[in-house]
């Protein structure tokens, strides 16, 4: 591959992705309707396009890193989109988090437009992105997801090829199902050991290696107890995430119930102004939401 990599969208995610590339000598260009979060970039090695188009014109790769399959498309084929400045053949890597059948209709117009797709979803946040530990499930065709998943290797730890284009956004709605009834469990934990004057400080170590241990209970039980809000994630990403799940199931014509619940918890603190926070201010479900400490 020639050229250099493009990254449009550096938000939370994107921003960290494009700090890991930029910083271990990928030749990143960025671009992103918020000027500051470009700007920091820049200041990590990246260099700043003044277009999703410009951004395509020359480059190996193209990374995408968005919230909705709204602005994908927006990205890809609107005014001054990537298509617009791609040359024949560009690989459009989305490791956005959106339905698998807007991927696969996103897939379908890039290939008619000469364009390559991978819909590489991820798993492990900004902290995994920023040490080169993520875990990606990947969408597309043998020869472009082995390319992906070179221009990926300093992002991730684990990359697994599930199939068609469309199958790795599959995949990631089945992580989120695990990881959004996971927030929940650890938190309701949480707050039963607090309640009960156990010392959750020492819990995760007591659990450690049993059948209740997990990432998310290392991770998130100490962040819970500590009231530990700093942003690595967001809980109305969360709503996204379980509602396509939920859609999923109509669509297969299964039932969801813990998904359900869980998916009203995260709608019940988006509604109260915490949408924004991190996953670890689920604890203010058990203690009544309130925006004020945030402020």
């Amino acid at each position: 591959m020639t050229g250099h990599i493009g990254l449009v969208g550096a938000g939370a995610m994107g921003g960290a992705i494009g700090a890991r590339l930029a910083t271990t000598g990928t030749a990143l260009k960025v671009f992103d309707l918020d000027a500051q979060k470009v700007a920091d970039l820049v200041a990590k090695g990246a260099t700043a396009a003044a277009s999703a188009s410009a951004l395509a014109q020359g480059a190996g790769a193209v990374i995408l890193s968005l919230n909705a399959s709204h602005i994908v498309r927006a990205a890809v084929f609107g005014p001054n989109g990537i298509a617009a400045g791609a040359a024949p053949g560009l690989l459009i890597i989305d490791m956005s988090s959106i339905d698998p059948e807007a991927t696969r209709a996103l897939a379908a117009e890039a290939r008619e437009k000469g364009l390559r797709w991978v819909d590489s979803p991820l798993s492990g946040g900004a902290p995994k992105a920023e040490i080169g530990q993520l875990t990606l499930m990947q969408g597309g065709t043998e020869a472009d997801v082995c390319e992906a998943q070179d221009i990926l290797s300093q992002l991730a730890s684990n990359q697994t090829h599930m199939g068609d284009v469309g199958t790795g956004q599959t995949t990631k709605i089945v992580n989120q199902v695990l990881c959004g009834l996971g927030f929940m469990a650890v938190a309701e934990a949480t707050a039963l050991a607090e309640a009960a004057g156990v010392n959750v400080e020492r819990i995760p170590a007591a659990l450690k290696g049993g059948r209740a241990d997990s990432a998310l209970l290392q991770e998130y039980m100490p962040r819970f107890a500590a009231r530990d809000y700093r942003r690595t994630g967001r809980i109305d990403n969360m709503v996204k995430d379980l509602d396509g799940a939920r859609e999923l199931a109509r669509q297969t014509q299964i039932t969801m119930p813990l998904t359900a619940l869980a998916a009203e918890i995260h709608r019940l603190l988006t509604a109260a102004g915490l949408g924004g926070e991190d996953q670890a201010a689920l604890m203010e479900f058990f203690r009544g939401p309130s925006k004020e400490k945030f402020q």
